[in-house]
């Protein structure tokens, strides 16, 4: 497998001098499934905004694809990398859900019939294709991260970086996307409190902490780790079935 996401020594500070990222160091490789764990506070959505210029570092570099994220290469980067928000509000603001699909691919020059098989096949692929017509307020919790998913794959991007994607959902849409993800070939980075998901979605975990990785393991081992769970403000549900592996990558 071949590296798909290399970061090095990356650091960052918002306007305020608040630092949030202390020499973040991690390298994703091709197809793989990764969930990147930790306390509120703990940088990784300001990581993930890093991985299409969203953010720009104050040091250190990222490539994607072997293409440095910078400036000149912007364009590129974010057709590569898909981030999924936590707020689908964020990623859904046409009229129609088919608009919404439709609005990244046609800023890239896509039109008419092949513009319309893009989207068809976006909608598709997370069982969406009864949503095209529909305004996005409209819909309920689950429609509007399908609909928010089928925005970023009609990219057709290399990674995919999801921010919290079973936040709101009730059990049967969690276990519809659950599903819909583990069928997706391209690399994923998942955002998540929900360690369940991790368990079953990402063979491998990386938790971070005050801005910086402090555990890079094999997801089912963070079930014998309670010392590094309490240290990293994270838990497993009450009851939790532990038998569970993550799904095969």
């Amino acid at each position: 497998m071949s590296g798909v996401i290399d970061i090095r020594g990356v650091e960052f500070s918002y306007p305020d001098g608040r630092k949030v990222l202390h020499g973040v160091d991690l390298e994703i490789t091709a197809g793989e499934r990764v969930a990147i764990l930790g306390p509120n506070g703990a940088g990784k959505t300001t990581l993930a905004l890093h991985l299409n210029g969203i953010l720009q570092p104050h040091a250190g570099t990222i490539t994607v694809c072997g293409i440095p994220v910078v400036g000149e290469h912007y364009r590129e980067v974010r057709r590569m990398v898909g981030l999924v928000f936590q707020d689908t509000n964020d990623q859904l603001f046409m009229p129609t859900v088919r608009e919404d699909v439709a609005f990244g691919p046609a800023n890239l020059g896509l039109k008419g019939e092949a513009l319309d098989r893009r989207v068809d096949a976006a909608l598709e692929v997370v069982s969406g294709s009864e949503l095209a017509d529909r305004p996005p307020h409209h819909l309920s919790g689950g429609e509007k991260r399908r609909a928010a998913l089928a925005t970023v794959l009609s990219m057709e991007p290399e990674v995919l970086v999801f921010d919290e994607p079973t936040s709101g959902l009730d059990p049967a849409g969690r276990r519809e996307l659950i599903l819909t993800l583990a069928d997706l070939p391209m690399t994923q980075l998942v955002i998540t409190h929900d360690l369940p998901l991790a368990l079953e979605l990402c063979p491998r975990s990386v938790i971070m902490n005050r801005g910086r990785v402090v555990a890079d393991v094999p997801t089912s081992d963070l079930l014998d780790s309670p010392d590094v769970l309490a240290d990293n403000r994270l838990e497993l549900p009450y009851g939790f079935d532990r038998s569970g592996d993550a799904l095969s990558s």
